[in-house]
């Protein structure tokens, strides 16, 4: 019996520390999961979408977390790391993005930035007709900073070497899309 309630205890403990954040940092979409399509509505219009920023959630992020960055960009060799979206100085206290969050809900101090479109925001996927699928991304950040002053257009590597002195984790989401 004493084995039966110890084991109970255990695995209340164990179960309390994953609710408490503890466990693998990580990033996942209530609209599509690792590795699958993209919904359309989360795409440019030009493809045939609404542009509409996906909802993303994350957990787990390392002790000493400050602030959140997101990234999303297309590495297909077409593409050549077209950036999508670039949001920097996100609270630590936040862990979800709502769907249509870019331009309309961000959290307070969230900073987005110029995307490879030319614009503040998501742009949403858009890949050449004919190009096969394209992978699209999403990188949350987990930084040792609060803030970060960082303005303009810039490349995904340019982005993550900025980030890269006040990294403490990262966790991807990569979905797909093509035409």
């Amino acid at each position: 019996m004493r084995e039966v309630l110890w084991g109970v205890f255990i695995g209340c403990f164990l179960a309390s520390m994953s609710w408490a954040g503890e466990g693998p940092f990580r990033l996942w979409s209530p609209a599509f999961g690792e590795g699958e399509r993209i919904p359309v509505k989360y795409v440019m219009p030009g493809a045939g979408g609404e542009n509409l920023s996906p909802p993303l959630r994350w957990e787990g992020a390392p002790p000493g977390t400050r602030s959140f960055a997101i990234s999303c960009h297309d590495p297909h060799p077409v593409a050549r790391n077209w950036v999508h979206w670039l949001v920097i100085n996100i609270p630590a206290s936040v862990h979800s993005l709502s769907q249509g969050a870019s331009q309309r809900a961000m959290p307070p101090g969230a900073v987005e930035l110029v995307n490879s479109f030319g614009f503040k925001g998501y742009g949403g996927p858009m890949p050449p007709p004919g190009t096969g699928d394209h992978p699209y991304v999403f990188t949350i950040y987990a930084l040792k900073v609060k803030e970060l002053d960082l303005s303009g257009r810039l490349s995904i590597a340019r982005f993550r070497e900025a980030l890269a002195p006040y990294l403490l984790g990262e966790a991807t989401l990569t979905g797909y899309f093509s035409r």
